[in-house]
């Protein structure tokens, strides 16, 4: 086992805005059992790492290293690690930030090998926004041929997955979308029809769209502010999933509303639930990587940006000036 080395990396001293995150030099060792080293050559930036840094979720201790994906090569193994070895086209996901840094060391469990026909920026911006569409599209809600499904903010990071994806499945996509701009997008990439919430108001519109029946599930990634009226775009029996709120977090209701409402099912699940088997992790990589690789879904760069610059990144997608992925390249 070698000594530590330093790597450049963000951190995070204390919880606060953009300007908390300074670009300095921070140690790294060798992998433990079980665990990867995985060079980064591009890294995702999500709404999760916003929370981390703000202290909306808690980081494992402070300082920090914000960053929950990212795509590189295999640098070092540790013991009991069969499947991967130095030199290995990598991808990761893990709910336990790190990846803002030119190394990570990273658990296995959380690495998958990336195709070759899939490049890192693409890795880096695909893999947990992928798939979170992949376990709400399939597993929380099934979407099947002829299902009317409801994406708020269509134009957003999952939203142009969802969009893409749930189109490819065969459902009807009505988009929810904050300008013209993002409604060109959405429409682009999957939108059946579109909705600009500060021009219409959606429930007005769905009910137009569907003939009054509503939709059989509604994906929401805003929170605050399409609650409760995302109930009244259900039909009987339909399902309300949230996934995210960055414009504040739904307020406690009361369950019976659901019942008021048509009978309706609402849930709240979350990506790392649904990795932690293996097995699952493997399927869910595999069945997103195909989509991509088909070209069904396509996966939207809306910009490149040095690492050094995280911070004026996380400026960027805290004022909703972004559309698709942002990647950061150490």
């Amino acid at each position: 086992m070698g000594g530590l080395m330093l790597v450049k990396a963000i951190r995070v001293h204390r919880h606060g805005g953009p300007e908390v995150l300074t670009f300095e030099d921070v140690p790294i060792g060798e992998p433990g059992p079980g665990e990867v080293r995985v060079r980064n050559r591009a890294i995702g930036l999500n709404y999760a790492d916003i929370y981390f840094r703000t202290g909306e979720y808690t980081p494992p201790a402070l300082p920090f290293t914000p960053g929950l994906e990212g795509a590189g090569e295999v640098v070092a193994v540790g013991d009991g690690v069969r499947e991967f070895a130095p030199g290995d086209r990598v991808a990761y996901y893990s709910a336990v930030p790190g990846a803002y840094a030119e190394e990570h060391i990273v658990p296995a469990h959380h690495v998958v090998s990336l195709p070759d026909s899939i490049d890192f920026a693409t890795a880096a911006a695909m893999l947990l926004k992928g798939l979170t569409a992949e376990y709400l599209l399939h597993r929380t809600f099934p979407v099947q041929p002829g299902h009317v499904v409801l994406v708020h903010a269509a134009a957003g990071g999952v939203g142009l997955f969802l969009t893409q994806w749930a189109n490819h499945l065969g459902a009807t996509v009505i988009g929810t979308v904050g300008s013209p701009e993002k409604a060109e997008l959405a429409r682009r990439f999957g939108c059946d029809y579109v909705i600009d919430y500060r021009r219409e108001d959606f429930v007005t519109r769905v009910r137009e769209i569907t003939g009054g029946q509503g939709c059989h599930v509604v994906y929401d990634g805003v929170g605050k502010t399409t609650f409760p009226a995302s109930l009244d775009c259900l039909m009987r029996f339909g399902c309300f999933v949230s996934y995210g709120s960055p414009s504040g977090p739904i307020e406690p209701f009361d369950i019976m509303l659901l019942a008021r409402k048509g009978s309706l099912y609402a849930t709240w699940p979350l990506l790392p639930d649904h990795l932690v088997r293996r097995e699952d992790v493997l399927e869910m990589s595999a069945n997103l990587f195909r989509v991509v690789t088909s070209g069904a879904v396509k996966v939207p760069i809306h910009a490149r940006m040095p690492l050094a610059e995280a911070a004026e990144a996380h400026r960027r997608l805290e004022s909703r000036q972004t559309t698709g992925s942002t990647v950061m390249l150490p």
